[in-house]
């Protein structure tokens, strides 16, 4: 029965994509079918990124980790990190005295693992304090989704349009699912096998039946879980600073290619100006709470502009990137970028 099921799923697979002609590329998220650049794609592969906030008291930095085992001095008390468990034992200390430095220093050399499983050796403090600048450069990476864990093993269907074969690969682990996404070309189409289980947080586990819901509980985990939000930025004053471009739009299909060149300001009237060399159009925006979620409402009058019109539900932002998606029959995304 289990491989008649396999069969079955790689058939219908291959159904759909034969169709992807016909339907001009259009979405196949709700059957279930995604690519390297979808949406969900690339959210997946940061929650199977390298955690690495646990020990942020340590290394200061959410984009490493510093492998284990390893040594620090805290309060001239040394402490041994053999396991994520000992993190707590630094906290400990520092939190013991209100008197002392609190100053937590590495035992050197050690090995850094990046949030993309790059491992780099650090022979001295001069040389993981230049790679802690490095990553500051960086601020607005979108990092590892915190809080929701896969339950591993996973299998996931391929299919290549460009040789036309069919196969499955059975997952064990984040760091295999990671590089598996990293991997995928832009003629693989994969389909996840469901149910998968996962846990929140909370260590709640919960059976993912599609690819909304995982996209969902993906959108929870961004909101809710605190490792997720050390940063609180508002909203209203992100999108008025500064300009945007869109790098990426899609409604039934990708749609990004026509508002290439377009610069975006959002002004504090309320007022949004696209502009494209001597091209400008004036539109509006408003953004609001509804039931929990922040929505950007866009109204443009041109045909091309006229597109994005739409009450968009805000998925994630930062000073540099603002991601939105509007969920209907086929959902939709329209991106943001700061120029």
């Amino acid at each position: 029965m289990l491989a008649f099921k396999k069969y079955l799923s790689i058939v219908v697979l291959l159904f759909l994509l034969s169709c992807q002609n016909e339907i001009d590329e259009q979405d196949n998220t709700a059957q279930g079918t995604v690519t390297n650049t979808s949406p969900l794609t690339t959210y997946l592969q940061r929650v199977a990124m390298v955690k690495t906030v646990q020990d942020n008291v340590i290394d200061r930095s959410s984009y490493c980790t510093i492998k284990l085992p390893y040594t620090v001095t805290v309060n001239n008390e040394t402490i041994a990190v053999n396991t994520t468990a000992d993190y707590q034992k630094v906290i400990d200390n520092i939190n013991a005295s209100t008197t002392d430095d609190d100053v937590v220093k590495i035992v050197f050399p050690v090995t850094m693992v990046y949030y993309n499983y790059v491992e780099k050796f650090i022979p001295q403090e001069s040389d993981f304090n230049a790679l802690i600048d490095y990553w500051n450069h960086y601020p607005d990476l979108l990092s590892k989704i915190n809080g929701l864990n896969i339950n591993y093993p996973i299998t996931i269907n391929i299919y290549n349009s460009a040789n036309q074969i069919a196969s499955s690969v059975s997952i064990i682990s984040d760091q295999a699912f990671f590089n598996f996404i990293k991997n995928l070309n832009s003629s693989q189409y994969i389909a996840l096998q469901y149910p998968i289980s996962i846990t929140d947080y909370n260590s709640q586990n919960k059976s993912i039946t599609n690819n909304l819901e995982f996209e969902n509980a993906i959108k929870y985990a961004i909101d809710y879980c605190p490792e997720n939000n050390i940063v609180s930025l508002n909203f209203v004053q992100t999108i008025t600073n500064g300009s945007w471009e869109i790098p990426y739009f899609f409604v039934d299909s990708d749609k990004t290619a026509s508002y290439a060149g377009y610069s975006f300001v959002f002004k504090n009237d309320y007022s949004v100006v696209a502009t494209k060399g001597a091209i400008t159009e004036t539109g509006q925006w408003e953004s609001s709470m509804q039931s929990g979620v922040r929505e950007l409402k866009l109204t443009f009058s041109s045909d091309l502009m006229g597109k994005l019109n739409s009450n968009w539900k805000l998925f994630e932002f930062n000073n540099s990137q603002i991601r939105l998606r509007n969920v209907s029959t086929n959902t939709s995304y329209l991106y943001f970028e700061k120029q």
